[in-house]
């Protein structure tokens, strides 16, 4: 990403959704079931959380699923927009709107407020691609400790080894950052010889696909901006060396095929993927777009 300040170019990006975001993803016509909500809504009905904090609120798209008696909702957002719009779904709902503020997962006093310091659970879903990857530590530190001992936290990532199933641009680039990397051995071919390699790697992906995700009105689109995958290995590690427990890795949007066969069978292929939906199956490392992780502050 060219930009120098990533909030600000997700800012732009987001600045135009907050009036279609929810329709667009959760609505009847919306692609894909958000299958995940559903997982979000359990896990933080099962813990007994009585509070809640949505660290990236959007348009309340998940808070609006608790609106009611005994459950006192709270939530921030980066973009202006999304903020005006939570509260006024939420204020049809009787949430105060200052229980809806601007803030970013990055800052710890975005978490806070006067009359709730610690909740009984926190969401941050859709967030993490957009961190820079050296903030990811300090995101999950700052839900730790917005949490009470024994809270529940539950953040949404991109499925980096999702790239492994794809064959497509994603595939390429895990391969060559990630896999493959630098030369460590003094006896590395050619400069040439090394380019060469990777130029006919190339030829093995659809290296057109996806395409590029454009913004609506002259704004930045989604993949024009900072939108990171992350490794469920690793994230996973992570909530672990931060000092929670009962950590659980679950996985959505599982793909019955790579998406670039979807257009040969769409009806077959959106059945057949949700018969899949299984957020414990170990094909999800690979064949699901998404994942959660949630844990228990210790």
């Amino acid at each position: 990403m060219a930009a120098a300040d990533p909030e600000a170019q997700v800012k732009a990006c987001y600045s135009t959704w907050a009036d279609t975001y929810h329709a667009d993803y959760f609505g009847p016509q919306a692609a894909y079931p958000p299958v995940h909500r559903d997982l979000v809504v359990r896990l933080v009905r099962e813990s007994g959380a009585r509070s809640l904090l949505d660290a990236g609120c959007g348009p309340a798209t998940f808070l609006r699923e608790f609106a009611g008696p005994g459950m006192d909702l709270y939530g921030f957002d980066l973009t202006p927009e999304m903020v005006a719009e939570a509260r006024r779904v939420l204020g049809e709902k009787g949430v105060d709107p200052n229980n809806i503020w601007q803030g970013s997962v990055t800052n710890a006093d975005s978490y806070r407020t006067a009359g709730n310091p610690a909740f009984d659970a926190a969401i941050c879903i859709g967030v993490l691609p957009h961190v820079p990857e050296e903030a990811d530590h300090v995101v999950i530190a700052n839900l730790r400790e917005c949490v009470r001992p024994g809270g529940l936290v539950v953040v949404e990532a991109r499925n980096q080894l999702f790239a492994l199933f794809t064959l497509n641009r994603y595939s390429y680039d895990l391969f060559v950052q990630e896999l493959i990397g630098n030369a460590r051995s003094p006896t590395a071919p050619d400069p040439d010889a090394l380019q060469g390699a990777l130029a006919e790697l190339r030829t093995r992906f659809r290296m057109d696909l996806p395409p590029i995700r454009k913004g609506k009105e002259g704004e930045p689109g989604y993949d024009e901006v900072l939108s990171r995958a992350h490794n469920p290995l690793l994230l996973s590690r992570a909530f672990t060396g931060a000092g929670f427990t009962n950590v659980r890795t679950l996985f959505y949007h599982f793909h019955c095929f790579p998406p670039m066969l979807q257009s040969r069978f769409p009806e077959f292929f959106r059945a057949e993927s949700l018969a899949r939906e299984q957020p414990e199956d170990w094909r999800g490392y690979f064949m699901a777009s998404a994942f959660l992780v949630a844990g228990e502050r210790a």
